[in-house]
């Protein structure tokens, strides 16, 4: 007796799919588990989903076999041409295999070296609920003619489940946000707060650390001290604590004690009544005030004077704010967040700082990871940076090439993510004025020293292994020279398969095949 394993039909696998991400609460998570089942269903070798947002940019929000940049980056369809086919389609679109129009994933397929692929076959198709568009699907496959045999009807069934899981989560997400959120007589500091608020980019198991802990503690009262490095985004992350609170509908002020000049520190943040020292004018309120029933953010707390720490002290554990000259209290409920870049506890122990303050403002302490810490962030920092780099120009197409990332990979980054920032805007800047749309090593020379990469660079092309020094049989020789020549190629044609294959005189899918089988890695395959 032989036992047989029968292969599911594509109806089963549907069904498979539905029940395994519609297990549990809507969650994103449920993007990914969707995209990477997708393989089961069709021969595809790189994928992505995507959501419409308001300004009608396609977003990616999973993606499978494409490059860890892709996550940060925001995709206008009248800069894509086959984007913008999908979206105007609500049957799947099939491009022809030679199709001359641009692909939007050009230089973006995987970082991982081992599953680059050369894109033959590309189709994408719209994501619909009912008449409302909510976003996109795009397959790539290696196989030419990979989709020619898929029926419509399968891809719109994945669509449709696609779109469907797409609005449950955004209906989920509105029904929660709409249960913490009223109406606030301060909408105005509400959406100066949230225009500042800016967004945690990265995958890295530190980011997804710190995003748990703010999530833990955003729906409680407790006091959070945020810590870091100059530069690694504490703001952003006191507004992500502020804007996921039951306190997200009042405002959140901000305060930057390293500014307060000593002389009106406490006026600014406790107010004064009219009179209490010249130039008191009118009464006015302080950051305290302004803040009552929502969040007050304390910026570089460590650069608070010791006489102003007291004061603050007391409005924490009495919730009470005594204007300057005033002889009566007001009644606060503030939230407070705090920052430093400094180590609290050797502030306290060298006098500096408050012990007890510290104590009531250390209940959840909250650590922002330096960007040299951050494993894999960096592709995805660089991809949503130049994005905005990119709107802010009104460039239709700004990317980095590999080498260019190798590069950013290898710093120390002291500075971290602003200083990656910063890099990138003066790198952006001196490709620009070569009329450049992908920045290269060189668009970096003010930034860092070259010399050692030029070296490295140098004695690569120099193939110094041509002639072996030992007996090798002649036929490992000659494989070992024919990898050198195709990296060579490619490396002097950016990896661009097409233009190697060109400089080598030979047919590029042969190429191709050859420098698969001899095992030639490039980070960019085009």
């Amino acid at each position: 007796m032989f036992s047989t394993t029968v292969k599911p039909s594509i109806e089963q696998l549907l069904l498979n799919i539905a029940l395994e991400i519609n297990m549990g609460e809507p969650s994103t998570l449920h993007y990914q588990k969707l995209i990477d089942a997708l393989p089961q269903l069709l021969p595809c070798d790189a994928s992505a989903l995507f959501t419409l947002d308001n300004e009608q940019h396609l977003v990616p929000i999973a993606i499978n076999g494409l490059s860890s940049e892709v996550l940060g980056r925001r995709f206008l369809p009248g800069e894509h041409p086959r984007l913008a086919m999908i979206l105007a389609n609500r049957k799947p679109v099939r491009f022809p295999d030679n199709s001359s129009l641009p692909d939007p994933f050009d230089g973006l397929l995987s970082d991982d070296p081992h599953h680059n692929i050369d894109v033959h076959s590309c189709m994408g198709c719209s994501l619909y609920v009912g008449e409302t568009l909510v976003g996109a699907l795009t397959l790539d496959a290696a196989q030419t003619g990979a989709f020619d045999n898929i029926p419509d009807k399968t891809i719109e069934t994945f669509a449709a489940l696609a779109a469907g899981i797409i609005r449950n989560i955004s209906l989920f997400e509105a029904l929660n946000k709409a249960n913490r959120q009223q109406h606030s007589v301060n909408q105005l500091l509400i959406d100066e707060a949230r225009s500042k608020g800016g967004k945690l980019v990265g995958i890295s198991p530190q980011m997804k650390k710190l995003t748990a802990n703010i999530e833990m503690v955003a729906h409680s009262n407790f006091a959070v001290l945020i810590s870091g490095e100059t530069g690694t985004g504490k703001e952003v992350v006191a507004h992500q604590v502020h804007a996921q609170s039951l306190r997200s509908d009042k405002p959140m002020v901000y305060v930057n004690c390293a500014a307060l000049p000593e002389s009106i520190a406490e006026s600014e943040l406790f107010g004064h009544v009219k009179g209490a020292f010249t130039g008191a004018n009118t009464a006015r309120a302080g950051k305290f005030e302004l803040a009552d029933r929502g969040t007050i953010f304390l910026d570089e707390i460590g650069e608070l004077p010791l006489l102003l720490q007291a004061k603050l002290l007391r409005v924490i554990q009495q919730g009470e704010v005594q204007r300057v000259g005033a002889d009566k209290n007001h009644l606060v409920d503030v939230r407070i967040i705090a920052a430093t870049n400094r180590d609290l506890n050797e502030e306290v122990t060298e006098g500096r700082f408050r012990a007890d303050l510290f104590h009531r403002l250390n209940v959840f302490p909250i650590h922002v990871p330096p960007l040299r810490t951050r494993e894999g962030d960096i592709p995805i920092l660089v991809g949503y940076i130049l994005d905005n780099i990119r709107h802010q120009f009104h460039l239709k197409t700004l990317h980095i090439h590999a080498s260019a990332l190798q590069l950013l990979e290898t710093q120390p980054w002291l500075g971290n993510v602003r200083e990656l920032e910063h890099v990138l805007m003066r790198a952006g800047l001196h490709a620009m004025k070569t009329h450049s749309e992908l920045i290269e090593p060189v668009h970096f020379m003010n930034d860092f020293d070259l010399s050692e990469y030029s070296k490295n660079q140098q004695e690569q092309s120099r193939n110094p292994s041509l002639l072996p020094n030992t007996s090798v049989p002649m036929r490992d020789a000659v494989e070992m020279f024919q990898k050198q020549l195709i990296e060579h190629a490619l490396h002097l044609n950016n990896g661009v398969w097409a233009q190697a294959a060109a400089f080598l005189q030979m047919d590029r899918g042969n190429l191709f095949k050859m420098g698969k089988k001899l095992g030639v890695k490039v980070n960019e395959v085009r």
